[in-house]
């Protein structure tokens, strides 16, 4: 039986319209909606439990996206006869008629424009919509928000681009860092290392005799400049001491 909410969902949506459509039940449950020839401009609110919809010989143009989304017990479903304008606005209809034509008593026909009088609704190819906007946005609107964020992304990669060619890095040694401090100087200072020699005397003795030898130091430290120039005029890095 139809249920009391159905009913009334259906009747606020004829006394909207200005129209009665005609309902029955449906056994063993459902609804039977007949709103066939009565002029209609738009189909009402329909509830969710419709089993056959008859919906001819009116005046619809295009159908509301979303419509018929709700009805997935629908078995049966009569659009002919109505003047559709095929454009952006009837792809929705299109689609859904698509995947459902086993429930299509009659296939609906395009009114306008001419060049597609007379034609199946159904027959309207991928490439017919091929300038409408993606579903659930208006082209205007759309384009525009989409052209203002990608100028808004552009300028930020120049900003953060420009702001790096800019940025100076600078590095400061604080000399409270003893430890650093003393493995510095100590690889800088050279170093000594004793040798032993055994001199033989005139006397056809030995003598032991220690010198020193001083290594080359590690770092040449002339260059050291020259290597702090580069780093600041190819990468923008200073040193500092502090």
């Amino acid at each position: 039986m139809l249920s009391g909410f159905s009913l009334a969902v259906l009747l606020l949506a004829t006394r909207t319209t200005g129209q009665s459509c005609l309902c029955s039940t449906l056994l063993p449950a459902g609804l039977k909606v007949n709103c066939s020839s009565l002029n209609l401009m738009q189909l009402p609110h329909l509830p969710s439990d419709i089993k056959e919809l008859y919906a001819q010989d009116n005046r619809l143009t295009s159908v509301s996206p979303g419509l018929f989304d709700r009805l997935v017990g629908l078995e049966k479903v009569s659009l002919s006869g109505n003047p559709f304008h095929c454009d952006c606005r009837i792809q929705y209809l299109r689609n859904w008629l698509l995947k459902n034509r086993a429930i299509l008593s009659k296939e609906p026909t395009c009114a306008s424009p001419s060049s597609v009088a007379q034609k199946a609704v159904t027959e309207l190819s991928d490439y017919f919509f091929s300038s409408c906007a993606p579903a659930g946005c208006t082209g205007g609107t759309y384009n525009t928000v989409m052209g203002v964020m990608l100028c808004c992304l552009v300028v930020l990669l120049l900003w953060s681009l420009r702001l790096a060619r800019m940025s100076t890095i600078t590095l400061y040694i604080n000399e409270r860092h003893s430890g650093f401090e003393a493995d510095l100087l100590h690889s800088l200072k050279p170093k000594h290392r004793r040798r032993l020699h055994n001199v033989l005397s005139e006397d056809n003795s030995y003598s032991v005799i220690y010198t020193e030898d001083v290594e080359k130091q590690l770092i040449n430290m002339e260059l050291l400049p020259q290597v702090l120039d580069v780093l600041y005029k190819k990468h923008n890095i200073k040193i500092k001491a502090t």
